[in-house]
């Protein structure tokens, strides 16, 4: 079993130095080992994976909410959204800065995408921080550490594809991502009020339209949320009321977006066209990641080498605790070089039966799994939500990295808190499903 173990990474690691695609990287390596060690008909077994990953009924789910992310990047909801937050965010400790936060969790609610979120977010928020006086510093930092919630508020596209190749319920997944992805939120802005407090030239001293608002005009201004608040309804309100499955959702969140999209004048004939592009552009460099991923766990289940993995971690006798600690560091690394979608799909198939056999819910590893991919998001220098910001700000990515850290350690420490008290994940899946 060790000569399997390591012809499978040292394919692995050959293949992604030569620059090979990932996803068929993991489909060659997969393809390899069975005809070295097994002496079966690959031209029958590869197209059998193939046929059973790509007909999933949950992988439906996947495209419709990449196609509604298209959509509402050329909508005008980052406008919307800082108009809506800007006269309440105004009353706190570090004040616009909040905005990021808050319009980051409340888009995280409707896109299901990190980059997605990012991007929309910062759009409107950097160049109307920077024109007020706020510190690059603390708004690129928020922007990136409160950009990564797109993954672990629900819904998510992670989660998805951890719930397909993990054989996890997504609705059990989507529901125990509430409570993690908002006290995250709010970690991030205890920090930005922190921060704004022990440093206060940070945050410009004097914003007479925030301090001299009536609370009339601050009500008045909860309707630009509207659309927002709308699109949250249409995907959570219609799978959580028992309306509609995480698939038929994502259709209702298609639908949604559309008109949100339309009524604000953005669904031009060209917008429609980039639109279609983007999607499919997406959706089929996810497929082929995600089918690679498949043939590949496949493969090393039939070969055995999950178990014989996940009995030499065994036979290290790390505790529990100890366990999580070396994979909180070991994605870490891995978050260094490889993105996010990548890391779920080389790791589970090896991973998860290792966490199975410590005692850890499929569905607490799952939320924890999402956090490591959000850690990966803002880690150099393969960190997408640092390449978003890059590319609205053309800074470095060295600075953004940078005034970055601090919500990378508050993201560790915050996977270390659901470790102690994994009841944080689990308390609304149990609750609501059993």
């Amino acid at each position: 079993m060790t000569s399997e173990v390591l012809v499978m990474f040292a394919l692995l690691f050959a293949l992604l130095a030569g620059g090979v695609w990932i996803g068929l990287t993991l489909a060659v390596t997969a393809t390899v080992l069975l005809a070295i060690y097994r002496s079966i008909p690959l031209d029958k077994l590869i197209p059998q994976y193939a046929w059973n990953i790509l007909t999933t009924q949950e992988l439906l789910a996947l495209p419709l909410f990449i196609l509604m992310g298209e959509l509402l990047f050329r909508t005008h909801l980052s406008r919307s959204l800082f108009k809506g937050l800007a006269p309440w965010a105004g009353l706190l400790p570090g004040r616009l800065v909040h905005v990021n936060v808050i319009g980051c969790t409340i888009f995280a609610a409707i896109s299901g995408s990190s980059a997605a979120t990012t991007q929309v977010v910062g759009r409107m928020s950097l160049t109307e921080l920077q024109r007020r006086g706020y510190s690059r510093d603390i708004a690129i930092g928020s922007l990136a550490g409160a950009g990564t919630l797109g993954f672990l508020i629900p819904p998510s596209n992670i989660m998805i594809i951890y719930g397909v190749l993990g054989d996890v319920s997504i609705l059990k997944l989507f529901t125990a991502g509430f409570i993690p992805g908002f006290l995250l939120a709010g970690t991030f802005m205890a920090w930005v009020m922190i921060h704004a407090t022990l440093k206060p030239s940070l945050i410009p001293q004097a914003e007479h339209d925030l301090r001299l608002m009536s609370w009339r005009a601050r009500f008045a201004a909860l309707k630009d949320l509207l659309p927002a608040v709308f699109l949250i309804v249409c995907v959570l309100g219609s799978m959580y009321g028992g309306i509609a499955t995480p698939s038929e959702a994502a259709a209702v969140g298609v639908l949604g977006a559309t008109i949100v999209t339309w009524v604000q004048g953005s669904l031009t004939t060209q917008a429609i066209r980039d639109v279609i592009i983007g999607s499919v552009i997406t959706c089929s460099m996810i497929a082929v990641i995600v089918l690679g991923a498949s043939i590949l766990g496949n493969a090393a289940a039939f070969l055995g080498i999950p178990q014989a993995v996940a009995g030499f971690v065994k036979g290290l006798g790390l505790a529990p605790f100890s366990l999580i600690l070396v994979l909180i560091i070991f994605y870490l690394v891995l978050g260094c070089f490889l993105d996010g979608f990548s890391m779920i799909v080389m790791t589970l198939p090896i991973v998860l039966p290792i966490v199975k056999a410590a005692g850890f819910d499929p569905v607490w590893f799952g939320i924890f799994l999402v956090l490591a991919v959000e850690m990966a998001q803002i880690t150099p220098p393969v960190g997408f939500n640092l390449f978003v910001i890059q590319g609205l700000t053309e800074d470095t990515l060295g600075y953004i990295a940078r005034v970055t850290l601090p919500y990378l350690i508050i993201m560790i420490g915050f996977v270390i808190l659901l470790t102690l008290f994994p009841g944080i994940v689990t308390f609304m899946p149990t609750w609501l499903y059993g």
